[in-house]
């Protein structure tokens, strides 16, 4: 699978660029000494912590308050799912780690559902006083492992977009299975973090490994590379799996496979599965 460049046509630009940068003491202020102690998996304490109102909350997700940057930003975001992952008017999209629903106020117009799933019951509360205004959004609170509280095959869409650099790689990984289980037949998953493999990211891995090990807060961004993101949708199950390089960003999308495909898969013979990678192996020799 082959990795476009698409550097100038992402829409998460030098904004939130410079925002992310800003938000792990990079600019020699002192950080909150519970934050350094914190454990990094504690995604619920860590995140309530920092969204007790709704300016801390927007400094916290983008380093950001501006409600017309936001504005931008979301419908930035919007126009990145819509071209690689689709979005319709009948289509029920939920967003891992939605914060205080900048994207959703960019969807909810243009989908029947949107749902909004945070670790944070903070940032719930946010999402619905800002998006009060549509009656097809919905909050779902997450314990910052899984998507227990969103049955089967309910969703056609799911995104988590400027989140996984928060996140434990095992719970990256957690996300897309969960992502795949919560998806219809056909169903589409996008995701993105900061590429450890471009110059960009590497200056802002580089920038993050000169913040002294005590005094790193524990949600400082964490790079991916893509080979980490391919790995996790292939072993999830996911297929026709693609790639956009885009300066800081790498960017991963892939499909349910249809029903159909499914059942198939499931009616091979046990001994015919487990003889397919051997022979994968033998063809590429």
């Amino acid at each position: 699978m082959s990795i476009q460049d698409k550097t100038k046509q992402l829409p998460l630009g030098k904004r939130l660029t410079r925002a992310l940068r800003s938000l792990v003491g990079l600019k020699n202020e002192p950080l909150p000494v519970e934050h350094v102690k914190l454990n990094r998996s504690q995604y619920k304490t860590i995140w309530n912590s920092v969204s007790v109102s709704q300016d801390d909350a927007k400094m916290a997700v983008s380093g950001y308050t501006d409600e017309e940057i936001y504005r931008q930003m979301g419908e930035g975001t919007r126009e990145m799912l819509q071209s690689y992952v689709g979005i319709g008017p009948d289509d029920v999209v939920l967003e891992i780690g939605a914060g205080v629903g900048r994207v959703g106020a960019a969807l909810a117009p243009i989908c029947k559902e949107w749902i909004g799933v945070d670790v944070a019951e903070n940032m719930l509360g946010h999402i619905r006083q800002r998006l009060a205004a549509f009656d097809n959004v919905r909050t779902i609170p997450t314990s910052g492992f899984d998507l227990a509280n969103v049955p089967d095959a309910s969703v056609d869409v799911v995104y988590s977009t400027v989140v996984f650099m928060h996140l434990e790689e095992w719970d990256r990984y957690s996300y897309i299975k969960e992502g795949f289980r919560i998806l219809r037949p056909g169903g589409r998953m996008l995701v993105d973090n900061v590429d450890i493999t471009s110059d960009l990211g590497w200056k802002f891995f580089e920038e993050h490994c000169a913040v002294p090990p005590f005094e790193r807060p524990a949600q400082i961004s964490k790079t991916s590379t893509p080979q980490e993101l391919e790995t996790y949708f292939t072993r999830a199950g996911y297929e026709a799996i693609e790639q956009i390089r885009a300066g800081l960003w790498i960017v991963t999308y892939g499909r349910k496979p249809a029903a159909q495909e499914q059942e198939q898969q499931q009616e091979l013979p046990a001994e015919q599965l487990a003889a397919a990678p051997a022979e994968e192996a033998q063809a590429a020799v």
